[in-house]
């Protein structure tokens, strides 16, 4: 190892399983967003200019994205690595997305089924796993520099 590389470079480059406490801000993410997916429909603030910018979609993506990040970063370090694990969890979060909408069809007051949440929360899932893939490629870069 050259003179000038961090100690801390040894211990980033070993592939290491991840802890539990790697995967804590997933797991309080998916319980904030169960929350905010299981409110009453009375408890959800009505406002028309939010109607107008497609504000509930924008959430759901926003949501469905952090979600998948959170939940894959913590596998950054497996080898191999691959895309499989990733796709995965991508298609939980979608599965997961569906679910919701069930769920507030059936046993959410004032809430309905619809479809364009489920098809918001597929395309957050999916850009977060661009940006996981896009954050592990930038990664590989930085480790092969070192």
């Amino acid at each position: 190892m050259p003179y000038g590389q961090p100690f801390f470079h040894l211990y980033s480059c070993k592939k290491l399983k991840p802890s539990f406490l790697s995967f804590i801000p997933a797991i309080a993410w998916f319980i904030t967003s169960f929350i905010l997916l299981t409110l009453p429909g009375s408890d959800i603030p009505q406002y028309d200019f939010l109607d107008k910018i497609y504000f509930d979609k924008w959430v759901h993506i926003g949501m469905f994205s952090i979600l998948v990040f959170l939940c894959s970063f913590p596998l950054k370090n497996l080898k191999p690595a691959g895309n499989s694990i990733y796709l995965i969890i991508l298609l939980a979060a979608c599965a997961y997305g569906i679910a919701m909408e069930y769920v507030q069809k059936y046993y959410i007051p004032l809430r309905s089924f619809d479809i364009g949440d489920m098809i918001a929360d597929g395309a957050g899932s999916l850009l977060g796993f661009y940006f996981i893939r896009y954050q592990l490629a930038k990664l590989k870069k930085l480790k092969a520099m070192l």
